[in-house]
C-alpha cells in the first residue's frame, strides 16, 4: 500500500504516464498483492515448519557431512528460487557484456550455498561467530581494492539481494531446529546471525570474478 500510494502520488502530481501504463501498474499491483499473500502463507504453513523439522532431524544421523551438505544444497536451492536473485540477474544482463545472467544466478547461489554449510557447521561446532564475522568481512573489504569497479558494487548488491523472502526463512528454520536439538545450544545465540554471514558468499565469488576479469 505505501508503495501503491507514493507511485500514484507521483503519477497525478509529477509524472503523468499514459493510462494505459499506469492501468497496467494497477493490474501489476493487484497481482503482486495477491502472489504476495499466496507466499507468505505458503511460507508460514509450509516451509518454516518443514524447515525446523529437518534441521532438528539431521543430527540424529550423527553425520557432521550430512549437515553440511543439506545446508549446502537449501542454500543453493533457495538462492537460484529467490525472487530478489532473479530480479538482479535479469537486470545485470540487460547492461553488462562481461557475465550472462546464468553466471550471476549461479555464482550468487554457489556462493551462499558455501558460506551456509560453513555456518551451519559452526552451530554443530560451536566455534565462534564474531570470529569468522571479523575474518570474512576483513578479507571482503580487502578483495574490494584488487576487484574490477563494474564487479565491486555488483557484488555487494548480491550479498544483500540474497536474504529475500524465500531464502530468508528457509535458512533461518534450519539454524533455529538444528541449534534446539543440539546440547549447549542455543536457538537465539547459535540460530540467528548466519544470514548476515551467508550474504558475504556471493561478495566473495563476484570479488573473485572481477579480480580474474581484472
Amino acid at each position: 500500500m505505501p508503495l501503491f500510494a507514493v507511485v500514484c502520488l507521483l503519477q497525478f502530481a509529477l509524472v503523468g504516464s499514459s493510462t494505459t501504463a499506469f492501468v497496467d501498474f494497477l493490474v501489476g499491483a493487484v497481482f503482486i498483492v495477491a502472489g504476495m499473500l499466496l507466499l507468505f502463507t505458503g511460507v508460514d504453513y509450509g516451509i518454516l515448519p518443514m524447515g525446523r523439522y529437518i534441521g532438528a532431524a539431521l543430527p540424529e544421523k550423527g553425520s557432521i557431512i550430512l549437515v553440511v551438505a543439506v545446508a549446502f544444497a537449501f542454500g543453493f536451492a533457495t538462492t537460484v528460487a529467490e525472487p530478489d536473485v532473479l530480479v538482479l540477474a535479469n537486470q545485470v544482463n540487460r547492461v553488462m557484456d562481461e557475465i550472462s545472467r546464468q553466471t550471476i544466478l549461479y555464482a550468487i547461489a554457489l556462493g551462499v550455498a558455501v558460506f551456509t554449510a560453513i555456518a551451519m557447521a559452526r552451530i554443530v561446532f560451536g566455534f565462534s561467530l564474531r570470529g569468522l564475522l571479523t575474518v570474512t568481512y576483513g578479507a571482503m573489504l580487502v578483495m574490494s581494492f584488487f576487484a574490477t569497479d563494474q564487479f565491486i558494487p555488483l557484488a555487494y548488491d548480491a550479498g544483500s539481494v540474497t536474504t529475500g523472502v524465500l531464502t530468508a526463512p528457509v535458512i533461518i528454520s534450519i539454524a533455529i531446529g538444528l541449534s534446539s536439538v543440539l546440547a549447549g545450544r542455543s536457538a537465539i545465540s547459535d540460530g540467528f546471525g548466519l544470514l548476515g554471514f551467508a550474504s558475504v558468499g556471493p561478495i566473495f565469488v563476484l570479488m573473485a570474478v572481477g579480480i580474474l576479469l581484472r
